[in-house]
């Protein structure tokens, strides 16, 4: 199987490709449009800021080589909000794959123990859709993030800190998932093996 990880200025992207060496997949780690192309399945991960990443997929026309993908393409973390219709995060249009906008989490009023950026272990409720199979509201996902997809059409998980939020989303043969699989033990195995076995 060919496996793309998407290469851009984004970090974590090491990370991922770790995680896949422990089930067997030896990822490249590429940012040409053939081997993107010719790829079996497609992950555009991250960790970075929603505007100037926007700015370098156009410049190296990588934002249109991703909407046109008819593979499967799973996007984490800020792979997730990119793929959505707007990030508050410097106020820019990302790919538009999913409808969803992608807002800062704001810390209510005296709840100080709410920090922020949101950081550790939540549950998911209200699972949907191949990737989440055989996970169940007890599974356990790591998150680090300061900005969320709303909950809309597309959500095919969802948790809740501060507010409910998009935990997955997706769309026809594009999947994204906000927490970190390649970081979330064998719950996130699970969910990278089900997104191969598509």
């Amino acid at each position: 199987m060919k496996v793309a990880i998407i290469k851009y200025n984004s970090g974590n992207i090491q990370s991922m490709d770790f995680a896949l060496q422990r089930l067997g997949i030896n990822a490249e780690v590429t940012d040409d449009e053939i081997t993107i192309r010719n790829a079996d399945k497609v992950i555009f991960p991250g960790v970075g800021e929603a505007s100037s990443t926007m700015m370098y997929l156009k410049e190296k026309g990588l934002d249109k080589i991703i909407c046109s993908l008819s593979q499967p393409v799973l996007g984490v973390c800020l792979g997730l909000q990119l793929m959505c219709a707007h990030s508050e995060e410097g106020n820019v249009d990302c790919l538009g794959i999913f409808d969803e906008k992608v807002y800062k989490f704001i810390k209510p009023q005296g709840l100080n123990y709410l920090k922020i950026p949101h950081m550790g272990w939540n549950s998911l409720k209200q699972m949907s859709g191949p990737i989440f199979q055989g996970l169940t509201e007890e599974s356990w996902f790591y998150f680090v993030h300061s900005f969320y997809a709303g909950v809309g059409d597309h959500t095919a998980a969802a948790a809740n800190y501060i507010v409910p939020f998009s935990a997955g989303l997706q769309k026809n043969n594009f999947y994204a998932c906000q927490f970190h699989p390649e970081k979330s033990g064998i719950a996130g195995s699970r969910i990278l093996d089900n997104f191969l076995s598509l």
